[in-house]
């Protein structure tokens, strides 16, 4: 499964929701108090309670959370979504009792705010000279890097950075979409399903555009006849196209039929087709024992980007056959699994799209799981594929009170978060790069059908360990952060614990994980090694690096889970710059806002500003809903 995005404990039952309930948390309606017993009321207490009350499922968010969420988005997880088996025990007579039942205690929303706030109603830039950062890597090749003239920040004034601006995601307690800067604008996604076009230098907002679901991927901007249209997924399964310039749809396409689909990596432009990476949220309802686990299988989208219209789908492995029942005679298939969570690279040269993939979900397991995997452009047809960790079956049922969907192998879970980046050597060579969760960092041959070139291991790996969510390059040094995160249920009350949106109370070790990686792209050779510097003390924090790293020239940077952000000099891994992110703002939309940890997407350069999200609540993580903006002296 993705990094960061396993149980600790569950229940079978009203569990196989929560994921999904909990990145969709937006601002509730108001009705007055009312003591009369809701008809809704017994039915959530027989078939929900037991897991979103007194912290009692680790996943589960609680029936204050539940009831933050607009009536519709309920309706639909227990009709189609994550909780539909749960709501196949209901009419929909009794389904819409539930959903009235737990709207009819909410507080006031916030007034909608006007579609914009900027007195400047100027256009995109749409001059290529204009500074940019485009998608989730930078380039088709996913670096993370940002050349000097897209940067326009000198390592020198790195240490002067202080904030110009945030902006506040209202009601959310992650900020998990990377930003993307295009134009003289900031594009980027929400939690609560709402995409952004703000003013890059101001941060006022140009338009707002309405998903109806988290938006966790990166946005994409292309050019074509038409103009500029910003591309991206949402945790629906759903990719989008909008008019950059308004915010206006131009098209919504359903990418993938399974019920647990979703995107989470953002997708790759390149002339003309649009490549989506498809993720899943199967391996969760798996926790469910009358959840007939489990069919979902990875893959990537060719979309025809004017229109559109999928010109192919390539699969990571074959549909999934009837493999038996589990022990109270549910049907089980297999293989399944193989999400692919990230952004592909593209390789114009030997014309194909390469991708990670995440861990098998059921019996037997994939041969294509846990591998770099790459298809060819034209067709979608696998060309090839390497796997990096062999028998790794699990999912949530491994670790829940019921383990009946539980495959005999039970992980390790050792999946990849990371896109693979293709790296130029010397004599003409070259090389696939990424990370794993297993704590290996792996570089492979594209040309010689993935043979490996080397691995080295900077980490011990784990669940919620190891690489997460991806490294950069400048050409000279590969840059990677370490996780391997130390966490653990706690008793509520316990010092320096931390309630996590899913209900539970989890501590995170202070003396465990971090550090950043310099390795020599053409051997794997170590070049050199910064420790976490360490937590002083902080109750809940964590060392845990688990970002995305971002590189310019002579520096790099790196987020953690205690809430920093880091700069580190490229040649010799000195810190040259540390901002605590962790505090209430001032937002330029007036939403209250506070900083938490930085986990998933990485900081983005251009024009002589840094942006970078802060808050990830999860597993004892700290909440957070700010989008910040750095530049130097705050000028």
């Amino acid at each position: 499964m993705a990094p960061f995005s396993k149980l600790l404990g569950v229940s079978a039952h009203c569990v196989s929701a929560a994921f999904a309930l909990s990145t969709l948390i937006v601002a509730p309606s108001a009705h007055a108090e009312d003591t009369t017993p809701h008809p809704g009321e017994a039915l959530y207490q027989q078939h929900c309670a037991s897991c979103h009350e007194g912290g009692a499922v680790a996943r589960a968010p609680e029936t204050a959370s539940l009831r933050q969420l607009p009536p519709e988005r309920v309706r639909f997880a227990l009709t189609f979504g994550l909780m539909n088996q749960q709501g196949r025990d209901l009419t929909q007579s009794q389904i819409g009792d539930v959903v009235r039942y737990l709207s009819a205690t909410a507080v006031a929303a916030a007034p909608p705010l006007p579609d914009s706030s900027c007195h400047d109603p100027g256009p995109l830039q749409r001059d290529a000279n204009v500074p940019r950062w485009n998608g989730w890597g930078a380039d088709i090749r996913q670096h993370r890097f940002q050349a000097a003239d897209m940067a326009q920040l000198a390592p020198d004034d790195v240490p002067r950075l202080k904030l110009h601006w945030a902006f506040g995601f209202p009601n959310d307690t992650r900020a998990s979409a990377q930003p993307t800067v295009w134009g003289g604008r900031i594009f980027v996604g929400s939690a609560g399903g709402k995409v952004y076009a703000l003013d890059a230098k101001t941060g006022c907002q140009r338009w707002m555009f309405d998903a109806g679901f988290g938006v966790r991927s990166a946005i994409t901007i292309g050019e074509d006849d038409r103009g500029a249209t910003a591309y991206f997924g949402d945790q629906r399964g759903e990719a989008y196209a909008l008019d950059a310039e308004t915010g206006k749809l131009i098209w919504k396409t359903r990418i993938e039929p399974h019920a647990g689909a979703v995107i989470t990596g953002a997708p790759t432009l390149a002339d003309g087709v649009l490549y989506v990476p498809v993720s899943s949220l199967e391996e969760v309802m798996a926790a469910d024992p009358r959840y007939p686990c489990c069919s979902f299988r990875g893959l990537i989208a060719a979309l025809d980007a004017h229109s559109g219209e999928v010109r192919w789908r390539g699969y990571v492995a074959p549909p999934a056959q009837s493999v038996g029942t589990n022990s109270i005679g549910t049907p089980l298939f297999g293989p399944s699994g193989g999400a692919i969570w990230s952004a592909p690279s593209v390789d114009g040269a030997r014309q194909r799209i390469y991708a990670t993939t995440g861990d098998s979900y059921s019996e037997p397991p994939s041969a294509t799981s846990d591998a770099f995997v790459a298809f060819d452009l034209a067709s979608g047809q696998l060309a090839w594929s390497r796997q990096m960790t062999e028998g790794d079956a699990y999912n949530v049922a491994c670790t829940a009170r019921f383990t009946n969907n539980c495959p005999k192998t039970k992980g390790p879970d050792f999946d990849f978060g990371s896109s693979p980046m293709l790296v130029d050597l010397a004599d003409g060579k070259r090389a696939l790069i990424a990370g794993q969760k297993s704590g290996m960092v792996h570089a492979l041959d594209p040309d010689h059908d993935g043979a490996i070139l080397w691995q080295r291991r900077i980490g011990r790996g784990s669940t919620l360990g190891g690489v997460q969510w991806g490294a950069a390059t400048d050409g000279t040094n590969i840059y990677v952060a370490l996780s391997d995160v130390g966490i653990k249920p706690v008793p509520a009350g316990t010092a320096g614990a931390q309630k996590s949106v899913f209900g539970n109370t989890l501590k995170l070790d202070p003396a465990q994980g971090g550090g950043l990686y310099a390795l020599n792209p053409a051997t794997g050779e170590i070049v050199w090694h910064t420790p976490h510097p360490g937590c002083d003390e902080r109750p809940g924090c964590s060392p845990a690096q688990s970002a995305a790293v971002t590189a310019i020239p002579g520096v790099v940077f790196s987020g953690g889970l205690d809430g920093h952000l880091r700069a580190y000099a490229a040649t010799t891994g000195a810190i040259i710059w540390d901002v605590d992110t962790v505090k209430d703002y001032t937002t330029v939309n007036g939403a209250a806002a506070h900083g938490g940890s930085l986990d998933g997407p990485g900081p983005v350069v251009a024009g002589g500003m840094l942006y970078v999200n802060s808050g990830y609540a999860n597993y004892g993580t700290m909440p957070g809903n700010v989008l910040l903006a750095f530049s130097v002296d705050g000028q």
